[in-house]
């Protein structure tokens, strides 16, 4: 007796929409990251060193996190269209089955 294993598409389904909800809330990350953590010059003070190390340490670690983001994002994507495509794949196999049961 042979082992049979089944795909069960509602779950794919479910991870589709999952990934979907993750990627909006990175989108929504990204766009509060890049327009929510402006610090202006000159913001935390000027005429002191400190000042100027916080202002550019802030940069860097903005840019940082800005990278992260958009490599999350590229990431889970992919995942995405990936999990997409066995879904489609997973599904034609299962109606090229049926079909060949029927006829």
């Amino acid at each position: 007796m042979s082992d049979q294993y089944r795909v069960d598409l509602s779950e794919l389904e479910g991870t589709i929409t999952k990934l979907n909800g993750v990627l909006k809330d990175l989108g929504n990350s990204q766009a509060c990251l890049v327009n929510g953590t402006y610090l202006p010059p000159g913001a935390l003070g000027s005429g002191f060193g400190e000042a100027t190390e916080l202002t550019n340490a802030h940069t860097t670690m903005k840019s940082h996190i800005e990278d992260v983001v958009t490599y999350l994002n590229t990431v889970m994507d992919q995942f995405g269209t990936n999990t997409k495509k066995a879904h489609g794949a997973y599904q034609d196999q299962e109606y090229d089955v049926q079909s060949n049961m029927k006829g």
